[in-house]
C-alpha cells in the first residue's frame, strides 16, 4: 500500500528531528517545507532550493519528429511551450536559461516546423504578410509626414502675427 504525502512527511521530519534538536517553530517550518517539496515532486515540479538536472542530453531532447522535456523526460510532443506552462509553470526563456539552450534552437520538432512553414507557403500567408507590412509602413510614413508638416505651419502662423505694443501708462490727473 502506497503511503500518503502526510505519512511520508511525518517519517522524514521525525527522522530529522531525531538527529537534531528543533524548536516548535522550526519543527512546524520543517513539516511545511518537506510537505511542499513532496507535493512538487509528485506533480513533476522542481523543488525549491534544489537544482533540476536534465533527464536527457540536449541532442536527444530535440529530435526531428518529437521534442522531449528535459525536466520530466516526457516525450512525443511537437512543441514544448504548452507543456512547460501547464506542467512546470515555466516560461520558455526560463527553460532555456536553466539548461543552457541557445535562443537559435527552436522548442519545436524540426519536422513540425517544416510542415507548418510549407502549409503557410501553400496558403500564401507570406505574400499576405508582406502586403500587410507594406500597407502599414505606408500608413506610418504618411502619418509621420503629416506630423512633420504641422509644426512648420504653426511656426509660420506665429511669425505672421504682429506683436502687440505695450500700453502706455495713463497719466495721473492732478487733484484740485
Amino acid at each position: 500500500m502506497a503511503k500518503t504525502l502526510s505519512e511520508l512527511t511525518a517519517e522524514i521530519v521525525a527522522s530529522h528531528a531525531a538527529k537534531s534538536e528543533l524548536s516548535t517553530n522550526d519543527l512546524l517550518e520543517e513539516i511545511q517545507k518537506v510537505y511542499k517539496a513532496l507535493q512538487n515532486l509528485e506533480g513533476g515540479l522542481p523543488v525549491e532550493g534544489a537544482e533540476v538536472k536534465p533527464t536527457i542530453t540536449l541532442k536527444k531532447a530535440f529530435q526531428p519528429d518529437q521534442v522531449i522535456c528535459m525536466i520530466c523526460g516526457k516525450g512525443g510532443m511537437k512543441t514544448l511551450t504548452r507543456h512547460l506552462a501547464q506542467t512546470h509553470q515555466m516560461k520558455p526563456g526560463e527553460y532555456r536559461k536553466q539548461f543552457g539552450i541557445p535562443s537559435s534552437q527552436p522548442l519545436t520538432a524540426k519536422k513540425f516546423s517544416e510542415s507548418r512553414r510549407k502549409m503557410a507557403q501553400e496558403k500564401g500567408l507570406a505574400t499576405n504578410l508582406a502586403k500587410a507590412r507594406a500597407i502599414r509602413a505606408a500608413k506610418l510614413k504618411a502619418k509621420k509626414d503629416a506630423v512633420a508638416a504641422k509644426p512648420a505651419k504653426a511656426a509660420k502662423a506665429v511669425k505672421a502675427v504682429k506683436p502687440v505694443k505695450a500700453a502706455k501708462p495713463a497719466k495721473a490727473k492732478a487733484k484740485k
